[in-house]
Formats: structure tokens, C-alpha cells, sequence
């Protein structure tokens, strides 16, 4: 008789750490999504209401944090949560930071606002321009940093929990599957 090689004990060892593994990416995303709603930890960007869609979109607290955390329960879920925010965090590191720029070097006038100055940039990409980071935005400073780092940060954290999300499935599936072959 040849004996399985999944057991019921490696299946819940597998689980443990996997759930462990996904609620702690998931308060990662959530704590760096509210991190990019309070650019250098100043709220009067949030009050103003000059921050950007992507930020406020909120996908590292709704969809890589608490649709992740939620989804432990429900592996799908979880699955749709950290995907929404890894598109959405790709999307906002092509798009670039919104800032109050100087628009005169777009329509000779001189004026300032709040936008996507690098979006319309074709010619150069600012994500490999660092001279452009601190010539384009002027507020809030450091602006291209934070949105740099934390929408990479939650880049890289919605693709970890894509990982350990389809694990957790195929682990889930081989634990149903082997529990029905046990004696």
C-alpha cells in the first residue's frame, strides 16, 4: 500500500503560517495606504482635499488590507483584494504623484496647481529622471519620494499576498483532497 504524501497536520502547519503571512502583509498595505494619505505625516493635505485618486482610492486599506484579512476566510476574496491593489499601485507609479506644479512651462503662463505633472511628461520618465523629482513638485516636499516608496511598498506587498493567496488555495485544495483519501 502507498502511503500519501500530504498529511492533515502539514496541511494546518501550512495554514497557520500562511494566514500569519497574509494578515501581516495586509496590516503592511493598510498601514502604508494611510501613510499615503498624510503626505509627510501632515493631515492638512487630507483636509484640503489635495492628495491623489490613487491614494484615495484607499486599495492598500480596502482591497490589500481589509478585503485581505477578510479573505483569509475566503481565498477568492482575497485573491480580487490584493490584485485590485496591485494594479492600482502600478497604475499610480506611471501616473506620478499628485503636487502643485508651476504650469507655465506647459502653457507660458505663470500659474500653479494640484495635478499629475508627469503623466502628460512623455518625453522623460520621472521614475528614472531623478532630477526631475524635486524641480516638478513643489508641494508637498518630498512629494515623488513618498509616493515612490510607498506605492512600490504596496506594489510589492499586493504581489506577496498574490503569492501566498494561491498558495493558500492550492494548500487548501490538498488538505480537502487528502482528508478525503485518510482511512
Amino acid at each position: 500500500m502507498v502511503s500519501s504524501p500530504c498529511t492533515p497536520a502539514s496541511s494546518r502547519t501550512c495554514s497557520r503560517i500562511l494566514g500569519l503571512s497574509l494578515g501581516t502583509a495586509a496590516l503592511f498595505a493598510a498601514g502604508a495606504n494611510v501613510a499615503l494619505l498624510l503626505p509627510n505625516w501632515d493631515v492638512t493635505y487630507l483636509l484640503r482635499g489635495l492628495l491623489g485618486r490613487h491614494a484615495m482610492l484607499g486599495t492598500g486599506l480596502w482591497g490589500g488590507g481589509l478585503m485581505v484579512l477578510t479573505a483569509l476566510l475566503s481565498g477568492g476574496l482575497a485573491l480580487l483584494g490584493a490584485l485590485i491593489c496591485f494594479v492600482t499601485s502600478g497604475v499610480a507609479l506611471k501616473d506620478g504623484p499628485f503636487c502643485m506644479f508651476d504650469v507655465s512651462s506647459f502653457n507660458q503662463t505663470q500659474a500653479w496647481k494640484y495635478g499629475y505633472p508627469f503623466k502628460d511628461l512623455h518625453s522623460r520618465n520621472y521614475l528614472y529622471d531623478r532630477s526631475l523629482w524635486n524641480s516638478i513638485c513643489l508641494e508637498p516636499s518630498a512629494a515623488v519620494v513618498w509616493h515612490v516608496s510607498l506605492f512600490s511598498a504596496l506594489l510589492c506587498i499586493s504581489l506577496l499576498q498574490l503569492l501566498l493567496v494561491v498558495v493558500h488555495v492550492i494548500n487548501s485544495l490538498l488538505g480537502l483532497f487528502c482528508s478525503l483519501c485518510e482511512k
